[in-house]
Parts: C-alpha cells; sequence; structure tokens
C-alpha cells in the first residue's frame, strides 16, 4: 500500500508539502493554464491469471478542463494510439480511472501512457513490477474510504456497487434535444455513510485523502470537446477539496440519499454535433463500477451546413430575370 500511496503523490510536483491540498492552497493554486500528468496506479490480477493496468491523471488546474483528442498527443503504446483512455480532463486528481487488460504472459512488457497538454508531454509507465500491486483495499485507502485512519473495520468486507444502464450503450440525439439517462445500480451499504467533517480553524489542512462516504451515482463526459449539460447537475468525480468545492472530498459534505428503487434519472443536452462517450459512475466511496454509452449528436433540426470553402452559392433565377442564376 505504502508504494502506491507514495507514487500517487509523486505527480504533484511542485506542490507545498503536507498531503492533501488546503483551502489555502486551492486559493494559491492556478485555476487555468497547467499541465496534465498521467498517473499508472497500479495492476491488479484478475481470476483468469491476467492483470488490469489501472491509470488515473492530475490536471493541475483547479477550473480548467482540457480536452486533447486520442492520437499523438493522447496515445498509449504499444497497441494504440487508443486503449479506452479519457480524453475530457476535469481538474485535479482523478484516481482509477480506467483499466487496461492485459494477458497473464505479459512479464516484464511496458505500457506508455503519453499525454501532451499545454506545449509539455508527460508520460506514465505501466508495468508489473511487485511495488505497484494494488488491491481493493489499497484503492479504498487512496480514494479516503477509510478517514483520516486510513481504513475501516468494514473495507476488508466492502464489494463495489452493481450497475446497469438502460437503453443500451450506443444512443444517438440532436444538438440541443435532451438524451435521457437511466442508471440503475445497488449497494451492499459498506462503508457506512459518513459525511465530511466541516472545515476548522484549529484542523485547517489534511495530510491524508479523506472522503464522504455513502453509494452515490454521477454522470460525466469521458470523451468529447463540445459542452454538455446535465439535468439534474451531477456530483463531481474529481477531488475538488476545496471549502466551496461541493464534492465528496469537500469539508462538510453529505451524500444525498439514494433514489428507493435503485434508479437513477438524468439528462444530458449537447450543444455541438460530435461524437461523445458519457460515463456513469456509482461510487460507494471506496470502491466505485462505472459504465459508458456512446453518443453520436446531430446537428439541430433545421441546421443546414455552410458552403464548402471555394464553392459558389448558386441561387435560382427569378421569373423573367434576363441575367443566368448565379451571375
Amino acid at each position: 500500500m505504502s508504494g502506491t500511496l507514495t507514487r500517487i503523490g509523486s505527480v504533484f510536483a511542485g506542490r507545498p508539502a503536507g498531503g492533501a491540498p488546503t483551502a489555502g492552497f486551492a486559493q494559491q493554486g492556478f485555476s487555468s493554464g497547467q499541465t496534465i500528468a498521467p498517473a499508472y496506479e497500479g495492476w491488479e490480477q484478475n481470476a483468469d491469471g491476467s492483470f488490469n493496468l489501472v491509470f488515473g491523471y492530475m490536471n493541475r488546474n483547479w477550473e480548467e478542463v482540457i480536452d486533447v483528442p486520442v492520437g499523438p498527443d493522447n496515445s498509449i503504446e504499444p497497441g494504440g494510439p487508443d486503449q479506452g483512455q479519457p480524453t475530457h480532463f476535469y481538474p485535479r486528481r482523478n484516481r482509477f480511472v480506467f483499466r487496461i487488460r492485459v494477458p497473464a504472459d505479459f512479464g516484464d512488457k511496458e505500457l506508455v501512457w503519453t499525454l501532451k497538454t499545454q506545449g509539455q508531454t508527460e508520460r506514465a509507465y505501466a508495468t508489473l513490477k511487485r511495488d505497484y500491486y494494488i488491491d481493493d483495499l489499497v484503492i479504498q485507502a487512496n480514494f479516503g474510504a477509510g478517514g483520516g485512519g486510513g481504513t475501516t473495520p468494514e473495507l476488508p468486507e466492502n464489494q463495489a456497487p452493481t450497475l446497469d444502464i438502460e437503453g443500451g450503450g450506443e444512443r444517438t440525439v440532436r444538438a440541443g434535444e435532451p438524451l435521457e439517462l437511466v442508471a440503475v445500480s445497488t449497494d451492499d451499504g459498506k462503508p457506512r455513510a459518513r459525511s465530511m467533517p466541516a472545515s476548522s480553524p484549529r484542523h485547517p489542512g489534511r495530510f491524508t485523502t479523506d472522503t464522504a462516504t455513502g453509494h452515490r451515482l454521477s454522470w460525466f463526459v469521458y470523451r468529447g470537446a463540445g459542452e454538455v449539460g446535465f439535468d439534474p447537475p451531477q456530483i463531481k468525480v474529481w477531488e475538488d477539496t476545496r471549502d466551496t468545492g461541493e464534492s465528496p472530498w469537500s469539508p462538510g459534505w453529505t451524500t444525498p440519499p439514494a433514489p428507493q428503487d435503485g434508479r437513477w434519472l438524468a439528462t444530458a443536452t449537447f450543444a455541438d454535433p460530435g461524437d461523445y462517450v458519457l460515463r456513469a459512475l456509482a461510487p460507494d466511496g471506496g470502491l466505485a463500477t462505472a459504465a459508458a454509452v456512446a453518443v453520436t449528436v446531430t446537428p439541430r433540426r433545421g441546421y443546414r451546413l455552410p458552403p464548402a470553402p471555394g464553392l459558389e452559392t448558386v441561387r435560382p433565377a427569378r421569373a423573367g430575370a434576363g441575367a443566368s442564376a448565379g451571375r
């Protein structure tokens, strides 16, 4: 566990010593213009002998969301460039975001995630070195499910929430029209719901990650650069630790009650045409389950494509006009 915690901390180059950022540090940090560091969280072993290489990232901005399409600036090799990584990067630390399954004979091979932002290239190197082994307890400790103590008696028995998306994994909708989203999720009630402590002048900072626990669900954009609005507004999936952050990692935050029937209803409205991937994330504060929906957004109703550059727009001649059409 200690190796994973140290490794995750290494992406915070340039941050003052003292663990999780405080409200004071947030005010001193940058809202935009900073880079993103890809992070290799570690590897998991599957029952069939294969492995999962697990990745996250650190967007050093407090406000700016950065889009980096799959390609030379966002690639995972060998075997890429597209291996399921995000292209829409939220602020601050985003842990255990995606997994790449590799065979049992992966051995001493390596996968490299290359990410270029603000003109700077950074890489995360994924191997099966022993120090990078992670399991559910390591993941829960890194998310902060155990609070300041790092663990609770419930965590070893905790199971990730179940998650199912109604309506299939591929959708089409017009820009400006709402897309209905229904996620069905249940949980085992572990860990018990716990609110984040309120901020206190006596204890202005946190030296370990801490989070509110309890079953919740959020939709967010995983891929796609256009503006997407969700109704109702969704719980943040990134670690906004500011007093005003209104996230599960913010002082005083409490997990809202889950729907009694386990069905979370929402709509997503897309401002621009294009291809998007939305993700539903169902965490309990320690473990999480994700599911994706690919969305093709077509132009708004009545929208006409502009003429191609260099082509003349031809208009029909009026009756009786002597001039030829388009003259």
